[in-house]
This record gives C-alpha cells, sequence and structure tokens, in this order.
C-alpha cells in the first residue's frame, strides 16, 4: 500500500476529470479506476459499467454487504456471522464453504488476507446444489464486503489498503470441479472490473509436486493483470494446519500464518 494522500495528489487532474461525471463517487474509488487503468477512457468506460452494475444487477449485493457490515461492526468488534448470514443463497452454500476452508484475516498494515483451502472445499457437491451463477454473485458479495472494509481502513489509516489472496493448494489431489473453477475465474475478471486496484498479490501456496505439471493449467483461471502478480510458494505454516479455524480461534496460530505471508511478500 502507499500514502493516500500522496496518490491522490499525484492523481488530482485525472481524479477531477473522472469525478465530473461519475454521479458522487467516492474520492478513494476514483482513485483506484485511475490507479488500475492506464487511459481516460478505459477508467471511464469501466466506472459506467460499475456503477450501471451497482444500481442495477449488483444493486441487492451492495445492499445486502452494506447492511451486513453495518451490523457486523456494531458492537465495535466484527460479527463474522453477520455476514456469512446475509450472503447470497446463504442457505445453501454456508453448507460448504465456512472458516474451515475460506477465511479473511488482517494484517498489521491493514490489508485483508483472503485464504482459500481448496482442498476442504467438496466443490463437486456444491456444485450440484448451486448453479455458476449463484457461486459467482457469492463471491461477488465477499469482494464486495472486503471492499467497504478495505476502503474504510484506507480512509481511517491514510494507507491505501488491498486485498492479498492466498489459495492454499495443499492437500488437492485433481483439478477442480470444472463448474467451480468457472465460477472462480467469472468472478476474478469481474473483479477487475468493479474493484480495480483492490487486488493485491496474488499467492498459490503448498502446489503439490504431482499438480506443478498443471501450472500452466491454473494460470488462465485468472485475469491477465493477475496472472503477471502470481506467485508460487510454499507455505508451511498454512500446510501445517488441517482445516483454516485456527487461524480465526488460535491467536498464535494467525500470528505465525500473518509473519508467513508477510515473509513471502518480502
Amino acid at each position: 500500500g502507499s500514502d493516500m494522500n500522496s496518490l491522490i495528489n499525484a492523481n488530482r487532474a485525472d481524479i477531477d476529470r473522472l469525478a465530473a461525471d461519475s454521479g458522487g463517487v467516492p474520492e478513494i474509488t476514483l482513485l483506484r479506476f485511475v490507479l488500475a487503468f492506464d487511459t481516460e477512457t478505459e477508467r471511464r468506460q469501466a466506472l459506467r459499467e460499475t456503477i450501471e452494475w451497482r444500481r442495477g444487477k449488483g444493486n441487492s449485493i451492495v445492499k445486502s454487504a452494506r447492511e451486513a457490515v453495518k451490523k457486523a461492526t456494531a458492537g465495535g468488534g466484527w460479527d463474522n456471522d453477520a455476514v456469512r448470514d446475509a450472503a447470497p443463497y446463504a442457505s445453501v452454500i454456508n453448507r460448504y464453504i465456512s472458516p474451515k476452508n475460506v477465511l479473511t484475516m488482517s494484517t498489521d498494515e491493514g490489508d485483508l488476507v483472503y485464504v482459500i483451502r481448496a482442498s476442504c472445499i467438496d466443490d463437486t457437491a456444491l456444485m450440484s446444489d448451486v448453479s455458476v451463477a449463484q457461486l459467482v454473485d457469492f463471491f461477488l458479495y465477499v469482494k464486495e464486503v472486503h471492499s467497504i472494509v478495505a476502503n474504510a481502513r484506507s480512509l481511517k489509516t491514510g494507507r491505501l489498503c488491498a486485498v492479498i489472496f492466498a489459495n492454499d493448494i495443499s492437500g488437492v489431489r485433481a483439478i477442480p470441479d470444472q463448474r467451480f473453477s468457472e465460477a472462480l475465474t467469472a468472478s476474478s475478471q469481474q473483479y477487475e472490473k468493479l474493484y480495480p486496484a483492490m487486488a493485491g498479490p496474488t499467492m498459490i501456496l503448498n502446489l503439490p509436486f504431482v499438480l506443478q505439471a498443471f501450472i500452466g493449467l491454473i494460470k488462465p483461471l485468472f485475469p491477465k493483470s493477475v496472472q503477471e502478480r502470481l506467485a508460487f510458494e510454499s507455505a508451511p505454516v498454512l500446510a501445517g494446519f488441517d482445516v483454516l479455524t485456527p487461524l480465526s480461534t488460535d491467536d498464535n496460530a494467525r500470528k505465525s500464518f500473518l509473519a508467513e505471508v508477510k515473509n513471502l511478500l518480502r
């Protein structure tokens, strides 16, 4: 992350031009669009599409996420159940996706770390209960929650916060269900468009030796701009946990893993 005021000042003219017809989009969002897209034409097009999505097709996701974050932070801490329960198709998807296999954590600097342990998700059973489009909506809701939290932190700390992705492949013995991969790819591509300059580094961790030949198959699951930032790393601390739950319940486990992430990103 970088100093937000410096970034805003350095990009002031571009932000002001974009603000002219953005209908009151927050300055931090405009900054992210300026940082993510090289030309004014691309920025305007992406921003227009994002505004349309937020007012139209994505409106229920945007509203649910806003209400859920409000509820989760009402007591001064963070009530994760409030966010989980308000997700699209939560009654079905939460049976398969839980803190055992998907978790969001925070670094000391304020970035979010989104950890997915693919081998703990029964993707075939999940995809027999939901459609690709429904799972895409679920992941977009997660990204909207991340966006609200990252932007609020950025404004509070003055440091532009990002979301670091940690895809833990340990224990995976086969290529994921095709429909599950399709949903991940679609939500990842929309993420680039709807939440520009939000994604930090994307790490593929603990790739089993048997799957290393499939790196060429894994890379296309991510948009071009993410492919450039993909890092294949070994994370023994993370690999040591059977499920991800201790990262949210055990302070020492959490600190050890976050130290590992910091080290990997050096």
